[in-house]
This record gives structure tokens, sequence and C-alpha cells, in this order.
């Protein structure tokens, strides 16, 4: 390993992953969100690099096709993958991130290529209980309520034209939630660490239990926050993102 080089550009990282570190953990955003749900994150926990992973048709990839269903994304992701895949790494996935997260590591086992370590899942209720998600209910009106206190909740005033620009977005990737299915569980060859954020008034700790039907090793922890805390990466969650090291 070459120490500060760095693989060719892709799309889909928002910064070229560098061999510099001996492991990396690639970072799904959730629904509406690109790579900047990252952005205070630090470069690396405990010698694992943050790797965000950047969906199409948003931010810097704002000019490309919307990626459609979550499957399509996994597909497209997994090839990207490929030249990364050459030391221990994990994913993490916040709500619906953590979906296409899952079906990145089903494509990747499926196809006999290494896959995660861990799959950390964050707020997010197993995939048969997906379609649980409040938001996929909500009127535009109300979804625009909640765009505006998650860009407040950042610490940015939530200008008319951005929160057009974030709605547009988020109709989309909640378009690609309603079209995932996924009705028998598949057991992933890797353990998966389960995520309740105390304060999240919407994602119980017994609906993310369900999280124990997709792999033989389920390791569940209760952290101090709120749904979109994981934002700020605190302490506690980054001693359980370096816990497999």
């Amino acid at each position: 390993m070459t120490s500060g080089s760095t693989t060719a550009p892709s799309p889909w990282f928002v910064r070229p992953p560098s061999d510099a570190h001996s492991a990396r953990i690639f970072c799904f955003p959730y629904a509406g969100s690109g790579a900047s749900a990252f952005s205070a994150w630090p470069a690396a926990v405990d010698d694992a690099e943050i790797c965000p992973v950047q969906f199409p048709g948003r931010e810097n990839r704002l000019a490309e096709p919307h990626y459609g269903t979550y499957e399509d994304l996994a597909d497209g992701l997994t090839g990207a993958l490929g030249p990364l895949l050459d030391r221990p790494f994990a994913f993490f996935g916040h709500c619906a991130g953590a979906l296409p997260a899952f079906e990145t590591a089903v494509r990747l086992a499926a196809l006999g290529l290494p896959v995660p370590s861990r799959l950390f899942v964050s707020g997010q209720p197993a995939p048969h209980d997906s379609a649980s998600d409040r938001m996929l209910t909500m009127t535009e009106a109300e979804l625009r309520a909640e765009l505006e206190s998650v860009v407040r909740g950042r610490g940015i005033a939530p200008r008319p034209d951005m929160i057009d620009f974030g709605m547009t977005v988020l109709l989309r990737d909640l378009a690609a939630a309603r079209r995932y299915r996924r009705v028998q569980p598949v057991t992933l060859p890797c353990p998966v660490v389960v995520l309740h954020w105390r304060d999240d008034p919407d994602v119980s700790l017994d609906q993310l239990g369900e999280w124990r039907r997709y792999t033989d090793t389920a390791d569940f922890h209760v952290l101090d926050g709120g749904h979109h805390d994981f934002m700020n990466a605190p302490d506690r969650l980054r001693e359980v993102l370096t816990s497999w090291r």
C-alpha cells in the first residue's frame, strides 16, 4: 500500500478514496440528501477512511439522471466499488440510505466479491418493513416543512430556492423508496450493527429488531440524540463505527 496515493476519480465519491488508511467506511446518505450529509464527519476514524457515497441526480451529480430504484443504484455502485475492496471495509447507511447499502452488500456477496466487515444501519426499519416510513405518506406541504426543519437544524437559513431544489431531489428519492419491495429476508454473510437514536420518535427499537432476520450476527446500540444527529458524528457513534477494527 503506497501511503497517500489515490485511486482514479469516480463520480460516486466526492473525493477519491486514499491508499493512506488501512480500512474504509462507505457512507450512504438518507433520502433527499447527498454526500454533504457527512460533511461534518472527520476524514478518517481510527485509521478507517470515511468515504461518503454520492448518488446520481444531486449535488455535483445533478446533471445525471436519477438512479430510479435502489436495485439500479446498488448495481451501479457495485461496479464502482470493485477497485476499492482491497482492504477491510464497512457500510454505514442512515435512514433510507441503509437500504441501498444493504442491497449493495447483497450484490457483492452474489458476485463472490469481498463483503463489508460490518453493515451499520442507522434509524431505518428492516427492508421488508421499509414501506412503514412516515415520509412516504406525507403531503408535499408536510415534506417541505420537514426539509426546512432539517436545513435549520444544520444552522442554514432555508431559502425558498434551496427548498425548491431540495424538494425535487426528495420527491424523486421517495418515489424510489415506494418502488422498493423485499418481501423475503435474505441473510447477509456479515454482521449487521443496528443503531437506534434515543430521541427518534419515528423508528422504534422493536422495528429495528427485525434486522435480526438478515444476519446470523446482529448487534444493537442505542445512541443519545435525534434522527439527524448522526450528521455531527458524535463521539459514541464514532466508537461504534470503529468497534469492528
